[in-house]
């Protein structure tokens, strides 16, 4: 990476160039990324499914089971279809848009769908703009087109809007919703308060409360083979693979519900301030995908980086998470008093130095702020010189984010 003077010098990487790096790096990083099994692994694979389960179990922090994915690359002969879905709450932080699209990327490349959800109805629910669903569908088309600017690979992504899906078939949608809240007491629902952001404490609406019901039918609505979202989520990915445990119990239900699907759930980064997430809530401990480089400059300096702590520190983390994946290395100048320029690409080594006080915060971090920057430099790009982007970012910063 290059100091803020030169990287003024250097062209604007286009979408194409940010879409390339990420094809370059995913196989990469899906080696270093993988934690390991927690099972005896008894479905054989040959060499291409091998490689296949291997770039794809890379995206999960954890998986349920891996067994059920090694089964589901080997034996199903449609296309694999994972899924996500996201409420438009507000502005878009790196944690969703840098690491989403390597893990659609990943996953598309091993050969999935991947399918978002839009789920502007939930953040009604969930009381997001103040439950105005206007707001609500006009930020859902500006993280569409973050994804786009940052080189997500489309070819294999379906947007669906929840408000669409629901009302193309009503019967049957609402049908599962009501089954799945039938099988379950009003304490499990509750225990699924996280998802939304919230907690078991929470004084919660019957919205709020009818929304994992609704949640879990998505899955099985939209045919999903892999939940693909966040740690945050896994107690909502529990209920369904325990509500499509239950159906295959019953003679009526079993032949529709043969498999429970996979659970793969990725990494929730920090926020810079070391809370355990991210959140758009606390603008200062989050970095925006269209924040402006001396944004990043400033929140990065005042991060939580203590010198040698390894257990608690976010640059750390979006070096491993965000940058290495998108870039390939991660560059620190320095002067030689202090070691010298450096330019790493193994993350291992990275910590080690940081652990054994060779890498000083006071370098990390402007060196970071550099990696992040060079980044969303197309994000920035797309959004100045897009007038339908543009107008949405308008529109959006202009918002009131509600919890």
């Amino acid at each position: 990476m290059s100091s803020s003077s030169s990287s003024q010098e250097q062209q604007t990487p286009t979408v194409e160039s940010v879409t390339e790096k990420l094809e370059q790096t995913t196989l990469e990083s899906s080696s270093s990324n993988s934690s390991q099994p927690n099972n005896p692994i008894t479905v054989e694979l040959n060499e291409e499914q091998e490689a296949r389960y291997k770039l794809m179990r890379s995206v999960g922090e954890e998986c349920i089971q891996e067994d059920e994915l090694r089964n589901l690359i080997k034996n199903k002969k449609e296309q694999i279809i994972c899924y996500d879905g996201f409420e438009p709450s507000g502005r878009i932080h790196i944690a969703q848009g840098v690491m989403k699209a390597i893990n659609v990327n990943k996953l598309t490349k091993a050969g999935c769908k991947f399918i978002f959800l839009v789920a502007d109805w939930f953040a009604l629910m969930n009381n997001k703009m103040d439950g105005d669903l206007e707001k609500i569908q006009t930020v859902g088309k500006y993280m569409i087109e973050v994804w786009k600017s940052i080189g997500m690979d489309l070819n294999n992504v379906e947007f669906v809007w929840s408000s669409e899906i629901i009302n193309k078939d009503p019967n049957t949608y609402w049908l599962m919703v009501l089954d799945i809240a039938r099988e379950n007491n009003l304490k499990r629902i509750v225990r699924c308060s996280q998802i939304m952001g919230r907690d078991e404490a929470s004084d919660l609406s019957a919205a709020q409360i009818f929304y994992p019901c609704m949640q879990c039918a998505d899955i099985f609505y939209l045919k999903a083979d892999i939940c693909q979202l966040g740690m945050d989520q896994r107690k909502v990915n529990m209920l369904a693979r325990e509500y499509a445990e239950t159906k295959r119990k019953d003679k009526k239900t079993k032949s529709k519900f043969r498999f429970s699907p996979v659970v793969l759930s990725h990494h929730m980064l920090p926020g810079l301030d070391g809370s355990t997430k991210m959140a758009k809530s606390n603008p200062d401990a989050a970095i925006f995908m269209e924040d402006s480089e001396t944004e990043v400059r400033r929140k990065l300096k005042s991060a939580f980086c203590e010198p040698g702590n390894l257990e608690k520190n976010p640059p750390l983390e979006y070096i491993k998470h965000i940058v290495l994946p998108m870039l390939g290395h991660f560059k620190v100048e320095r002067k030689e008093e202090n070691g010298g320029n450096k330019d790493y690409t193994d993350y291992a080594e990275i910590e080690n130095d940081f652990k054994e006080l060779r890498l000083h915060p006071g370098d990390l971090k402007p060196a970071l702020a550099e990696a992040i920057n060079e980044i969303l430099a197309p994000v920035r790009a797309h959004f100045k010189n897009d007038q339908n982007a543009k107008s949405l970012l308008d529109k959006v910063q202009k918002f009131k984010v509600t919890k």
